[in-house]
């Protein structure tokens, strides 16, 4: 690693490859969390990123078909194609182009995720973010919950050049506060820079923040690069981060209070203990999470 960087700058713990895998029967995604830095970036827990893939034309519906979540959130950040939701707790939704889903599991629901039915008749590319976003103990129990933010909802601002935008998802970003209600201090925001921009990023020291590449080529700090498909894992020496784009880019910022907490993971699961864990396994088994009409 080249640690020869600015230290007015945040120290570069990590540039992570994500792994590549199958999900469902439709997705194709790209994962560099969960790994080795999971607990440098807490709250968020998982990064998954869906293509860009492209969709033939057809008449079913494929993707991720009904599964169980509990003890935490997943927010969905489309860039292309088009997604339909729908789970247990009585939520549905179409989620296209800059728009932003964020469910609340809480206590626990099933859900399902799928092609929009036109998107599956005409085609085109899919390409996705979802992020696991964990909740404090005290708020694991909550009713589950759905925010459904298009992307007129999100304010943009310019980055200080005048060449760039900055999406506030969640959280607040020079005084713009983002839609998305969150159960612990965070921000997130969808930094969007041409071939040629520069940004310097400030977000509060104790913040666990992470730079996802989702599309493009940077450099950080005028000497590490970054480019598609790579999370960037920062450190709390400073409170700025600085960017510059070698390409058109675009770069998904995961900031955020860590939950010092305890954490226990199994599967779909996100808990603070094994029992919690087992208890969460048994509600899924005997149906207190839900069915949907139509299952089997």
């Amino acid at each position: 690693m080249d640690t020869t960087q600015d230290t007015t700058f945040r120290r570069i713990f990590q540039v992570i490859d994500g792994n590549r895998k199958a999900v469902g029967d439709g997705f194709q995604v790209t994962s560099p969390m969960p790994g080795p830095r999971i607990r440098q970036l807490s709250p968020f827990l998982l990064i998954d990123h869906i293509g860009p893939m492209p969709i033939a034309p057809s008449e079913k519906p494929l993707g991720s078909p009904p599964h169980p979540h509990r003890g935490f959130e997943t927010v969905t950040v489309m860039y292309q194609g088009v997604l339909a939701h729908r789970d247990t707790a009585g939520h549905t939704g179409n989620i296209g182009p800059g728009d932003v889903q964020w469910m609340t599991a809480g206590a626990g629901l099933m859900h399902e995720e799928l092609y929009e039915k036109e998107f599956t008749r005409r085609g085109g590319t899919l390409e996705v973010v979802q992020l696991w976003v964990n909740m404090p103990k005290k708020d694991k129990m909550a009713p589950a919950n759905y925010q459904d933010i298009p992307s007129s909802e999100i304010k943009t601002l310019p980055t200080p050049d005048g060449q760039g935008t900055v999406r506030v998802i969640a959280g607040e970003y020079e005084g713009v506060r983002g839609p998305a209600s969150t159960f612990s201090p965070l921000t997130m925001l969808d930094v969007h820079l041409p071939k040629g921009s520069e940004f310097t990023l400030k977000l509060p020291q104790d913040y666990n923040v992470g730079l996802y590449i989702v599309k493009g080529d940077v450099l950080l700090h005028g000497n590490r690069p970054a480019a598609t498909k790579q999370l960037v894992v920062l450190g709390w020496d400073s409170e700025e981060a600085h960017i510059a784009a070698t390409e058109d880019s675009i770069i998904l910022v995961l900031a955020g209070e860590p939950i010092e907490e305890p954490l226990a993971t199994y599967g779909p699961f996100v808990m603070n203990t094994n029992k919690e864990l087992v208890q969460a396994i048994a509600d899924y088994e005997s149906g207190a999470m839900g069915k949907f009409e139509d299952e089997e």
